[in-house]
């Protein structure tokens, strides 16, 4: 028994040895250009406050959390 998994073992990495590199596919695009969003920083502070809302957060964490996302540079500051 432990021959026969010894030369099932063998056959498989001899199979991954003999495959050739140039089946590999050329490398693609790098991901932040195939994955652009349609709508592109920064956001509105208002939009992040309802985002916030909108998944749970309450009104101090959100604000915290927005206020965060200023200093990133994802969303422009509020107009006070």
């Amino acid at each position: 028994m432990r021959r026969m998994n010894f030369v099932l073992a063998a056959a498989v990495m001899a199979g991954l040895w003999a495959a050739p590199a140039a089946v590999a596919e050329p490398p693609s695009a790098p991901p932040s250009a195939v994955h652009a969003p349609a709508a592109k920083p920064p956001f509105s502070y208002e939009d992040c406050l309802k985002a916030a809302k909108k998944h749970g957060e309450s009104a101090r964490y959100s604000r915290w959390h927005c206020d965060q996302l200023v200093k990133k540079g994802w969303v422009r500051l509020p107009k006070r």
